[in-house]
């Protein structure tokens, strides 16, 4: 039996059944829609349903804002684990996205002061979404493996770089409304139907950045498809995963297609609601092992078949 516990932020966006199946404990995010404050993940309740609600009221122009998870949370929700006997692992988004990880550090500080005999890892993922919860399950095999907390917590640093997060969105008034882009450049994109692609960056504290741009919505997913095939390392022995803000069948075309582009295993997903929210329904992402982000700034856009991308700089 494992003498630590893991635990992840809600959103990690693992499916309801992997989380429950594999031991994962969730610490949700909370979003405000219309003044109304909901967790973004509820235990008993089915988050595809959720978050196809969210979405829903998204598209209907809903007053929706987030909030990072404070330092209280995460001792309140790893206390009775240290309680117990137990080490923790804590993974969050990247640190580049939210203040989240820096509270943990707080909460990692006062529970070790609290329960000296005990240890807590915490993890900045250097990602979103899936990419964060790829190397969630990835720990968790090794913990079921029989390793230890400090060798689950070294192997995500070594690799949480090489989870490669690449993604496009539908409707370009969410980036502008988050402050990604200026409201001159999501009209002008709207009027030429301009989608871009924007993958998770390989600074030191990782954040969203432009990858490229696609005319039309099937060549920015091409696009995605197309940096798999350059990027992925050993695809055909991995987990891949797809998070959709409510695009489900084009999700599992694209998952379909990474199949018979070499992917083994692929998990399909609605897109954590609270990251989600800064992205906007219809948005559609890819989450894989490959080249090291961080060892590899000048990664660039494949060559494309055609026109299908322009390289942002």
């Amino acid at each position: 039996m494992a003498d630590f516990e893991i635990f992840a932020d809600s959103a990690a966006n693992i499916p309801d059944e992997m989380r429950s199946a594999r031991n994962i404990q969730t610490i949700s995010y909370y979003c405000t829609i219309d003044g109304k404050e909901v967790p973004c993940v509820e235990d008993g309740a089915k988050y595809s349903e959720i978050a196809k609600e969210f979405y829903a009221k998204m598209r209907e122009n809903a007053d929706v804002k987030t909030s990072l998870i404070v330092e209280e949370r995460f001792v309140e929700a790893l206390s009775p684990a240290l309680e117990s006997g137990k080490d923790a692992l804590l993974f969050t988004i990247s640190s580049g996205i939210s203040g989240s990880y820096n509270q943990a550090l707080a909460a990692k500080k006062t529970l070790e002061e609290r329960y000296p005999a005990r240890k807590v890892y915490v993890l900045d993922s250097a990602n979103a979404s899936l990419g964060e919860g790829l190397l969630v399950l990835k720990a968790a095999d090794l913990r079921d493996m029989g390793e230890s907390a400090e060798t689950c917590s070294e192997w995500v640093k070594h690799n949480a770089y090489k989870m490669n997060s690449y993604f496009t969105v539908d409707d370009l008034k969410y980036l502008r409304k988050g402050g990604r882009i200026s409201r001159t450049l999501a009209i002008a994109g709207s009027i030429l139907n301009i989608k871009p692609i924007l993958r998770a960056d390989g600074g030191a504290n990782a954040k969203i950045s432009f990858f490229g741009k696609a005319r039309g919505r099937k060549k920015s997913i091409s696009a995605i498809i197309e940096a798999f095939d350059q990027y992925a390392i050993r695809p055909e022995g991995q987990t891949v995963g797809i998070a959709h803000a409510d695009c489900e069948e084009e999700a599992l075309e694209l998952a379909k297609t990474l199949k018979e582009h070499g992917a083994g295993d692929v998990i399909v997903e609605y897109y954590d609601i609270c990251s989600g929210t800064h992205v906007g329904p219809g948005t559609i992402a890819l989450f894989f092992l490959g080249k090291d982000r961080k060892n590899d700034s000048a990664q660039t856009e494949p060559a494309p078949r055609g026109k299908t991308v322009t390289h942002h700089a």
